[in-house]
């Protein structure tokens, strides 16, 4: 069947993502190939201290996507949707949205991005002997706790924005076991949370006499490919604002935008993994067995099939490179020469591979917000050099060029260097390699490994989770999650690979030790305020 004949019979698949900056709908065929993109541009708010989304906004941003999407198969097939066969919803992962007995949500969404949790970090990681980072939901509502917040004692749910659009879609209180991952740790072997864990959190909050535990909150994890429901009219209603579409149809678990990422990059077995470069970034690196011991570099999760990940999770990536780019243009505008974004971003990029391999002294920190990676809890984008310096255009872009992967290299170092993590294949995907070539090669330098870049990455979580709509609807072997990844959606495409130079390696290796002394002065800058 054509296009048009599988959205009429009801035979297509939506995949969802709620990005930090775009909220983007694909549709996909029989052939898990995508035939129609909606999308909806959003920005978080810095409100009270803390970054959110207003509730309506998160509703009007879906409604707003899915309306895109319509009216583009409206345009491109002359059909309306009225049936799927099956849906995926996927968010930022980790966060805290906590509803009280109304289903209201209690306190403004607070997302991945705010770093106001240290103190119950510190201390759930000394308690569990692992990890645990600032943005997790458990240091979320801890941090409520050490602070005295009202609200807790009338918590009757916490979960992800995943969950919560999912929640509200079907009904069904369930996440998907990567996003679970990021609530607090799962246990591999049950594929759901640590039981330990959860006994020792429940023990050191006793004493406060809530009236929640907290297994009675938190959502059911579940695996790729089970069963999470499927759309209620209500949920068709919300969703499609045109009435046109109808319920029934079943999701798959609700996932974060680390798994959806393994998905979109077939980097879901062991010893793969991926690279998410955008307005965040993180690393995933699936193992063959655990760390030898916690590292606060380090973020332990998993697949969307539950396999322990390692994650280096960078809370700025693009952001600060994306605002020098819009200087040059906005200098080309007063010159009157026409602007092509991509040819700017082009000539940039490229340009900045003939700059010196490391950057010729010039440093640049791209901390639009804190960087726990790096041990800064709030940021100031900066460039910084010396009279020495070889300041030029290629050094400064390669400089910003080499900022987005910094601190990403802080914690792949731990993994290959010191725990010894074996890896057959990285996989790139995201707003960094937008541009050939370029952003490959700078990442290669960084991990001082090959890095590949599929065509199809630029579909991005969108289709990741669309896929995993189609793996529980379509998975007529059975396989697992990797093997129908590899074999049916893949056909063994690996993309093209850059492989890291030896000068690019030592260039970045010299950058990297000059950067992590500047730390200082963007601590310093943070510290006066400045």
């Amino acid at each position: 069947m054509n296009a048009k004949q599988i959205i009429e019979s009801g035979k297509a698949i939506l995949g969802i993502e709620f990005g930090s900056t775009r909220i983007k709908a694909v549709l996909i065929d029989d052939e898990n190939k995508p035939i129609a993109q909606g999308s909806h541009e959003w920005e978080n708010q810095l409100v009270d201290g803390l970054w959110t989304y207003n509730i309506d906004r998160i509703w009007y941003g879906l409604q707003d996507c899915y309306a895109d999407l319509r009216k583009n198969v409206i345009a491109q097939y002359d059909c309306e949707i009225e049936n799927l066969a099956a849906i995926g919803i996927s968010a930022m992962m980790h966060g805290y949205m906590a509803f009280g007995k109304d289903e209201k949500i209690l306190v403004p969404f607070r997302t991945w991005r705010n770093t106001n949790t240290g103190a119950a970090a510190a201390e759930l990681s000394k308690l569990f002997n692992y990890n645990i980072p600032l943005r997790w939901s458990i240091s979320h509502i801890y941090q409520c706790i050490l602070n005295g917040d009202e609200h807790v004692k009338d918590i009757t749910y916490l979960t992800t924005l995943a969950g919560y659009i999912h929640w509200r879609l079907t009904g069904k209180k369930v996440l998907g076991v990567g996003d679970a991952s990021g609530m607090i740790p799962v246990d591999p072997e049950t594929k759901t949370y640590n039981a330990e864990m959860v006994r020792k959190f429940d023990e050191l909050v006793a004493p406060k006499g809530y009236d929640w535990k907290l297994l009675d909150i938190l959502p059911e994890s579940l695996s790729a490919g089970a069963d999470a429901g499927v759309l209620t009219e209500h949920g068709a209603e919300r969703l499609d604002i045109s009435g046109h579409l109808k319920p029934g149809c079943p999701l798959c678990p609700p996932e974060g935008d680390a798994g959806t990422g393994m998905v979109a990059t077939n980097a879901v077995k062991q010893r793969t993994g991926n690279v998410s470069a955008g307005t965040s970034s993180f690393s995933m690196i699936v193992l063959e067995k655990d760390l030898s011991k916690p590292n606060e570099m380090i973020d332990m999760v998993t697949t969307p099939d539950g396999s322990l990940v390692a994650m280096v999770h960078c809370n700025n990536c693009t952001s600060d490179i994306n605002a020098w780019v819009k200087l040059f243009k906005e200098y080309q505008e007063l010159l009157g020469v026409p602007v092509d974004m991509n040819e700017v971003y082009g000539k940039l990029y490229n340009h900045a591979l003939s700059g010196d391999p490391d950057c010729g002294g010039v440093l640049a920190y791209n901390y639009i917000s804190g960087e726990p990676v790096a041990g800064l809890q709030d940021g100031r984008p900066m460039v910084v050099r010396s009279a020495n310096d070889k300041f030029n255009l290629a050094n400064f872009i390669r400089t910003n060029l080499y900022a987005t992967v910094a601190v990403l290299k802080l914690g792949n170092d731990v993994l290959f260097k010191e725990e010894k993590i074996k890896v057959d294949r990285i996989t790139g995907h995201g707003g960094l390699f937008k541009t050939p070539g370029v952003g490959q090669r700078v990442l290669a330098a960084a991990l001082n490994s090959p890095i590949s870049v599929m065509e199809t990455a630029g579909e991005g979580g969108a289709w990741g989770i669309a896929l995993l709509a189609a793996y529980c609807v379509n998975n007529a072997k059975n396989q697992n999650l990797a093997d129908w990844l590899e074999e049916v959606v893949f056909g063994g495409n690996t993309g093209v690979e850059i492989a890291p130079t030896a000068e690019d390696v030592e260039g970045f290796n010299k950058y990297i030790e000059v950067y992590k002394a500047g730390l200082a002065i963007e601590q310093a800058a943070v510290d006066n305020k400045k």
